[in-house]
Formats: structure tokens, C-alpha cells, sequence
């Protein structure tokens, strides 16, 4: 089978379309104001009366995210003309765009290919039962940025149904439930995450699963700086009995400056066709290399 050129998979990018076609500008201005205002109701009970002063606590990568937040204000982000880049992953078959570049601010993203694209079988597990696999990732670490591929099996609850009846919220919780990683007692233990919201669309037949939520940094209830959430939006999609997963996330208090990016990065996700370099996460489980 031939392989799929750049320039061929730029054409498929641009000739389909990534959002809604019911979402207008106006509707997702409301739905960022919907979700900032459930945010709000979540973390009211713990953050002090003075909302900046709550954002202040948040100090990790405060000193290496101080530069997203000094090029441009909150509102910039919204309406600027962004620049997006192609990945393309033929191991695993799906692409999606990611932020590149903003012009007429001079503001170029800073990514890192920390994780390069690889198999299912040899990828680095989520949690220690080693169902869920990152198998690409980037990051910016001077902006506190991350943009992670995961794959992995539904649950039991998915796999008693059929796929034409999964919701959205039964998809994020069998991913959210593979990706927990805290090895703290039942006693200390939090609930990790919070979804925020949820949908789905059918994108040339098949379902995409669409849901953001809250991850909480520190895990115990004795840990410093406990009230500390990064926030993601996340997409999922199935192929061959296995989810595929893109997740993209920054810390809390970046969220109104960055979060329409990482939004288009999300809703960007493609499972594309296979190539002969395509790697079914069924294959060669004991292959690790």
C-alpha cells in the first residue's frame, strides 16, 4: 500500500472540517464562558476570596510560563491568526494540528518531541497496569504546555456495550480511569480528576468523544499546595477494538489564555487511513522495540 504524502495529507487536513458545524464563534465564545464559570463552582470551596490571589499559588512552571503571559493579554489568544502545524504518525495511524506560531505578535511556540512516535506494544504506560500508553508526546516547557497520544482498551462498561451507545462521559471515564497513576492509599486517596464537560460528533461516520477536565497536582491531602489543577481537553476515537486518545493541557491559570489553542488541537484529531507502516496495538504484544 502507498504511503501518504505531506503535501496529500495537508489536502485531507484542509478539506474537512475540524469544528462543529453548528459552532459559530459566538457559540464557542458561550461555551468558554459556560466552562470558565463550572470551573469557578468547582474550585470555590478551597481557593481564598481573591481569585488572582488563588492563581498565585500555583507555583510550578510559574517562572518558566511568565513568558506566554508577558507577549500577549487574555483576549489577544481569541481572535489572533494562528499558524498550526501537521503531525502526522503513520505507526499508529491519526494526525493531528498543533499551535506554531503567532505572527503579528513574533510569539513562536517552543515544542519539544519528547516522545517520538512508537509502537503500542513498546510505549511507556500511563499507570502501573500498563493498559493505557503514551505513544507520541510534546511539550513546551516554557509555556507549560503538553499535547500527549495515548492508546489503549475501553473498560468493561464499554465493552458491554455497543459502540453506537457509548457517551462521551463513558468514554473520558474508562480513559480517565487507565490514566490514574497515584500510588497513595484509599484513605489519602482524592478524587485525581473532574470532568468538566463532554460531546461528541460524528466526523465522516465515525464517533469522536470530546471531554475537558481538571486534574488536581497533588494527590494527598497532606501534600503542599494541594489545591494546584492543570487542565486538559481531550479527544477519543476507536479503531480495531482499541481508543485512541489526544490530550492537550496546561496549568490552571494559563487556561484563559491558551485554552482556545489547545481546544483546535483536540478537535483537529484524525485517525487517517494506514499505510504499510501502520502497527495495530494488537500486534507483537511481547515486541518492546
Amino acid at each position: 500500500m502507498a504511503a501518504l504524502s505531506p503535501s496529500v495529507l495537508s489536502q485531507y487536513y484542509h478539506s474537512h472540517t475540524f469544528l462543529h458545524p453548528k459552532w459559530s464563534e459566538y457559540s464557542f465564545a458561550k461555551l468558554r464562558l459556560h466552562r470558565r464559570n463550572k470551573v469557578s463552582c468547582l474550585l470555590d470551596s478551597s481557593r481564598p476570596s481573591s481569585q488572582n490571589e488563588f492563581y498565585r499559588r500555583d507555583l510550578m512552571f510559574l517562572g518558566l510560563s511568565s513568558a506566554l503571559s508577558t507577549v500577549f493579554p487574555i483576549s489577544v489568544l481569541a481572535v489572533e491568526k494562528l499558524k498550526m502545524e501537521l503531525m502526522v504518525d503513520d505507526i499508529n495511524a491519526y494526525s493531528y494540528l498543533y499551535p506554531k506560531e503567532l505572527p503579528s505578535k513574533k510569539f513562536v511556540f517552543k515544542w519539544i518531541e519528547s516522545r517520538k512516535p512508537e509502537r503500542y506494544s513498546s510505549a511507556a504506560p500511563v499507570s502501573p497496569n500498563a493498559r493505557l500508553r503514551i505513544v507520541s508526546e510534546r511539550v513546551d516547557f516554557l509555556d507549560n504546555l503538553v499535547i500527549s497520544v495515548s492508546i489503549g482498551p475501553p473498560n468493561s462498561v464499554l465493552q458491554s456495550k455497543e459502540k453506537s451507545s457509548w457517551t462521551a462521559k463513558d468514554v473520558a471515564d474508562s480513559v480517565l480511569a487507565d490514566k490514574s497513576a497515584l500510588r497513595v492509599s484509599s484513605t489519602q486517596r482524592l478524587d485525581e480528576s473532574s470532568v468538566l464537560d463532554t460531546h461528541s460528533s460524528l466526523i465522516e461516520g465515525e464517533p469522536y468523544w470530546y471531554y475537558e477536565y481538571l486534574v488536581r497536582k497533588s494527590p494527598t491531602k497532606t501534600a503542599q499546595e494541594s489545591n494546584l489543577y492543570r487542565h486538559f481537553v481531550a479527544s477519543t476515537a476507536e479503531r480495531d477494538g482499541y481508543l485512541y486518545s489526544i490530550s492537550a493541557s496546561t496549568l490552571s491559570k494559563q487556561w484563559g489564555k491558551v485554552g482556545g489553542l489547545l481546544e483546535k488541537t483536540t478537535e483537529s484529531f484524525r485517525l487517517i487511513p494506514t499505510t504499510e507502516n501502520y502497527v495495530p496495538p494488537y500486534q507483537d504484544p511481547w515486541r518492546f522495540w
